[in-house]
């Protein structure tokens, strides 16, 4: 199976968390797909451009400080 830079990213950063961490995030993805069924799912519907700003800078608080506390 040939993965898409996409997929390949998904799982780098699964593998890069924890394995309670990683059990969430596939949780969450799974209730996703659950929730989507068959359809696809418009995300520009859900997500506008401050949105995804402000999730990514919490990541990145979130990856700092977890990276603060590993010193």
């Amino acid at each position: 199976m040939v993965l898409t830079t996409q997929e390949e990213s998904l799982i780098s950063v699964i593998r890069g968390l924890s394995p309670a961490e990683a059990h969430k995030a596939l949780d969450w993805a799974r209730q996703f797909a659950d929730l989507a069924g068959e359809r696809p799912i418009d995300w520009s519907d859900s997500w506008t451009h401050q949105d995804l700003l402000e999730a990514t800078a919490a990541s990145v608080r979130h990856f700092e400080d977890q990276e603060q506390a590993l010193r």
